[in-house]
């Protein structure tokens, strides 16, 4: 399954991942100063323009510092997600350097449960592609998948072989705009066959995920829910003063 970028980075964003790049390896440490906006451009044959937007989605990332008028400063070496490790357990799985595997027990058209429709905004029973596997890295069940696609990109996934090539990246290819997403996360107790597809005993915590996809209009395009062993992974966030928090918390009543 190709791990490729889903669409050709922008300028910005390949100088932004070749500075993380630098800062995630320890080539910048934190402490050191960033090359210059000046080496930046220069070294990438690029306007002020793309690298002061590099440069201020790394501050957005809690990765360095504000600069104001001084080269910014590595704060963090705390590896970020991209979009597209968000997106993708695949290429998530990939750059945390672990080999991605699958064992696939659904994909193809189903009715919708209720709660999927809800979330895109369609009639409960309407027929939309659906996918069920758990995904593993280096061979071990990490994740259960469960997801979930608009009606409307059915024909865009037609011919897919799931075992081998990429759902997103198909629809990516034709021309579905995944521009945004929100994730709630809750933990629960595992339940029997939660426990058995993920080799743990029942009632376990697991973190379960839900992911909600959307255009750049604000259209739902997919909703995911993913049920991770908790003992495999440390979530975390870094924060920067002057930018709010893309976290969020709620008390249930």
């Amino acid at each position: 399954m190709s791990v490729s970028p889903l669409r050709p980075p922008q300028q910005h964003e390949e100088i932004a991942a070749h500075l993380r790049d630098e800062i995630f390896t320890g080539r910048i440490p934190a402490g050191e100063p960033l090359p210059s906006e000046a080496d930046l451009c220069e070294q990438f044959n690029s306007s002020r323009g793309p690298v002061r937007q590099a440069m201020a989605t790394l501050r957005a990332e809690g990765l360095i510092s504000s600069g104001r008028g001084r080269r910014s400063l590595v704060l963090s070496n705390i590896r970020t997600e991209s979009f597209e490790e968000i997106l993708s357990n695949t290429a998530w799985i990939v750059n945390l350097g672990k080999a991605p595997g699958q064992v696939l027990e659904h994909y193809g058209l189903a009715p919708l449960p209720q709660h999927a429709a809800d979330v895109l905004r369609v009639p409960g029973g309407d027929e939309a592609v659906t996918v069920q596997r758990t995904r593993t890295a280096d061979g071990a069940p990490l994740v259960i998948e469960s997801l979930y696609f608009h009606p409307s990109v059915t024909n865009a996934l037609d011919g897919v072989d799931p075992e081998h090539d990429s759902i997103h990246r198909r629809l990516v290819s034709s021309g579905i705009d995944f521009n945004n997403l929100s994730r709630a996360l809750t933990v629960h107790a595992a339940t029997d066959n939660e426990a058995d597809a993920l080799d743990i005993a029942p009632g376990t915590p697991v973190i379960q995920v839900e992911m909600r996809v959307f255009d750049h209009s604000g259209r739902p395009v997919e909703l995911a829910v993913q049920t991770y062993r908790a003992d495999m992974i440390t979530i975390g966030l870094n924060n920067v003063r002057g930018h709010s928090s893309p976290l969020w918390f709620e008390i249930d009543s």
